[in-house]
């Protein structure tokens, strides 16, 4: 009795505070449905339209060109999603599985950044950036982004617990160590690589910092600036910047819903069981 009731207090809590991250998103989808004759601040909040309309929608998506954002946004995230994936595999690959003198060295100074707040390195970066032609560009707006020292953390880790067998089977077959990584070693840590094309995802898609930096052509600008845009043109009317506000996070859940699938152990050790 005594471990039900621990179990239903348990659920309980974590039910109320699932509810309570959820009621602003809630809130938000039912503002965007909302008819201009429908009181948006009332108390409490009616979370189910009275009149669900799509009409906000409409207008956001003809009185700017959120198509343009959406085509941006999509580009530039899933070029950062496959320049990270590419660039921390081949990183941590060899960090993990060959020795070198000062891999560790190497290993623990490219983790330490992790701790370097990006506002510190914004203005160098953007120096850099303009010096390389690359401001109001897709190749300047992924450039700080194209690796990251989450990402080959990760993959070092999940390089670490594939078993040996596999790399030393691949390597008596003939295989290269390119081979090893791509053949052998990409395919066995899958719900890492998932996970961190997920969180680079996430970063990619809702940066709105770096963007302002480096952008001022319109043509080029990314959902999250395209909100902020919209919220400066209609002010007054909360429908239309929560319609284009749901417009940029739905991809979001989209691709999380899509991919999280993946995210299952690997049987990596199945292959060397006799």
């Amino acid at each position: 009795m005594r471990a039900f009731l621990h179990r239903l207090g348990t659920y309980l809590l974590l039910s109320t505070i699932a509810i309570a991250m959820l009621l602003p998103l809630i809130w938000l989808v039912s503002t965007a449905f909302k008819s201009p004759t429908e009181d948006i601040f009332q108390f409490p909040p009616q979370l189910i339209p009275a009149q669900p309309t799509v009409e906000n929608f409409a207008k956001v998506w003809q009185t700017n060109p959120f198509g343009r954002y959406l085509f941006n946004s999509i580009l530039v995230a899933a070029l950062t999603v496959s320049l990270n994936l590419l660039f921390c595999s081949l990183a941590a690959y060899p960090l993990a599985r060959l020795d070198f003198a000062g891999k560790n060295a190497i290993f623990t100074l490219i983790v330490s950044t992790i701790l370097i707040p990006f506002q510190i390195v914004m203005i160098p970066l953007y120096i850099l950036t303009v010096q390389l032609g690359l401001r109001n560009s897709y190749l300047g707006l992924i450039f700080p982004a194209i690796a990251s020292a989450f990402g080959i953390f990760l993959l070092r880790q999940a390089f670490q617990g594939v078993p040996k067998e596999l790399e030393e089977a691949a390597r008596m077959d003939g295989c290269s160590e390119v081979g090893i990584w791509w053949h052998v070693m990409l395919p066995s840590i899958r719900p890492a690589l998932v996970t961190l094309a997920i969180f680079v995802f996430i970063g990619s898609w809702s940066d709105f910092l770096w963007p302002l930096l480096i952008l001022d052509r319109p043509e080029y600008y990314t959902l999250p600036l395209g909100v902020a845009k919209l919220a400066g043109a209609f002010s007054l009317d909360w429908r239309l910047i929560a319609a284009g506000s749901v417009i940029s996070i739905a991809p979001i859940l989209l691709f999380f819903a899509i991919m999280q699938r993946y995210i299952v152990p690997t049987e990596v050790g199945s292959g060397v069981k006799g």
